[in-house]
């Protein structure tokens, strides 16, 4: 018998497994991966290392589409902090449900740690200090992913019930549709944001 034309086994296809995995259930597990591609687990340490390789891998496939501005020292903080939160929020969209998974492991990815340096070199040209640039790119982290968090809630995110008063019941009847409620509500919260940034 031949070799196969494709190989078993690569770290895309250790990733896309675990992503189905954690898409379908939530997370995933060595065997439950190595079940999926029918290889036994000792065959993935071929290609990665454990549990924390796989997450990193995750993380890339989640950061693959966050576009980092060129390095441009003329332009305006704001506008580049804007332009990276855009990005960053609408990559990680794609796959919420990785959010809670990789939350829970330190960055260790090359895409995020270029996104990441590319928010500290922009702030530090700001004046920011080092503890307020670490501040910041906490606070950008934590409304970013709250908010792809939110493109995936439900069209109608909140039930009408007894309980909901008359205030609350004239703020839910202007929310438009999924995604613009979603997409509304982040370039406010974004525009707060760097409001109270600047100040």
């Amino acid at each position: 018998m031949g070799r196969p034309r494709h190989p078993l086994l690569s770290t895309d296809r250790i990733a896309e497994a675990a992503l189905d995995l954690v898409l379908a259930t939530g997370g995933f597990t060595i065997t439950g991966i190595a079940r999926k591609l029918r290889v036994q687990p000792s065959s993935l340490y071929n290609h990665v290392s454990g549990r924390d390789d796989i997450v990193e891998l995750l993380r890339e496939r989640a950061m693959s589409e966050v576009a980092v501005p060129a390095d441009d020292p003329g332009r305006p903080w704001r506008d580049v902090v804007a332009d990276i939160a855009r990005s960053y929020r609408r990559s990680f969209a794609r796959y919420p449900q990785l959010i809670p998974l990789l939350t829970s492991h330190a960055v260790d990815s090359p895409q995020a740690i270029t996104m990441y340096d590319a928010l500290a070199v922009t702030l530090t040209r700001a004046g920011f200090t080092p503890a307020d640039t670490l501040r910041t790119i906490s606070l950008v982290d934590s409304y970013v992913l709250g908010s792809a968090l939110d493109v995936a809630a439900p069209d109608q995110p909140w039930h009408t019930r007894a309980e909901v008063g008359p205030e609350l019941a004239a703020a839910l009847a202007t929310g438009a549709p999924k995604p613009e409620r979603a997409d509304d509500a982040f370039e406010f919260g974004l525009a707060v944001l760097l409001r109270g940034l600047s100040s």
